[in-house]
């Protein structure tokens, strides 16, 4: 499958993310994680050595030049809008512990937007990600979604949402719900995370409308681990594991 997670800052994205990829890695599926959000946490979450210094994609500035036939550095008001990319995952990925990642980066939108080399080579570089690659495919999103494109949409299966029981984080959601109907995801999802009982559960029922929800992951001492950093998302034990193992099933 290939899947969106999105939602707003703060709660949880990248953690779900890792999770889900060890969960489909160690049960023997290949998979590719996808750092697309600008925090760039999800390197951090999975444990990888910090020697290990990873380049995102948005800096670099010559192969990306040389590939939508650009001077680098220089004003480009004429460029290839959809510059070969296919080698691109398999030169640049770093495998940890059965996990292929890559990051993306961002390039900066000002006015809303940007008709720019670095656009261009990231959005086909998604959509290769999306529909020509065999593997799973987890992209960790930014909250606002209108950089994946209309191409890279309708190659995602589903777009899940994480949510937190509060009112900020519905709010985030529902603006996700809107945009994605925008520019064509047809499947949306949410997922409850740091849930801390049956009655922050209940307040996420209620308060969804339309998005359904697959599942959820609860509030423990292993997740706050992972966001102080003392364990990684490869270390985790227990329910939370579980949850996400079941969520993968119903997905």
């Amino acid at each position: 499958m290939k899947i969106a997670v999105t939602g707003k800052g703060g709660v949880g994205k990248s953690t779900l993310v890792a999770l889900m990829a060890r969960v489909i890695s160690e049960r023997g599926d290949r998979v590719i994680a996808i750092d697309a959000d600008p925090d760039m946490n999800l390197f951090g979450i999975l444990g990888v050595p910090e020697n290990r210094k990873i380049t995102p994609i948005s800096e670099m500035k010559e192969l990306i030049a040389e590939r939508t036939g650009v001077e680098p550095g220089q004003p480009a008001p004429f460029f290839t809008m959809n510059p070969k990319v296919d080698d691109i995952p398999d030169r640049y990925c770093i495998e940890h512990k059965g996990i292929k990642l890559l990051v993306m980066g961002t390039v900066s939108r000002g006015g809303g937007g940007c008709a720019c080399p670095e656009n261009a080579f990231l959005k086909s570089l998604l959509t290769h990600l999306v529909i020509a690659r065999e593997e799973w495919v987890l992209l960790d999103m930014e909250a606002g979604i209108e950089h994946l494109g209309r191409g890279t949409a309708l190659g995602v299966d589903v777009m899940l949402i994480v949510v937190e029981p509060s009112r900020a984080s519905l709010e985030t959601s529902h603006r996700i719900e809107k945009l994605a109907g925008d520019i064509g995801i047809k499947k949306l999802a949410v997922v409850g995370n740091k849930i801390q009982d049956e009655e922050e559960l209940q307040f996420l029922k209620e308060n969804l409308g339309d998005l359904p929800l697959v599942g959820h992951i609860e509030y423990s001492s292993e997740i706050k681990k992972i966001n102080l950093r003392i364990i990684t998302a490869m270390e985790v034990q227990g329910r939370p594991l579980q949850q996400v193992e079941e969520l993968i099933h119903k997905l």
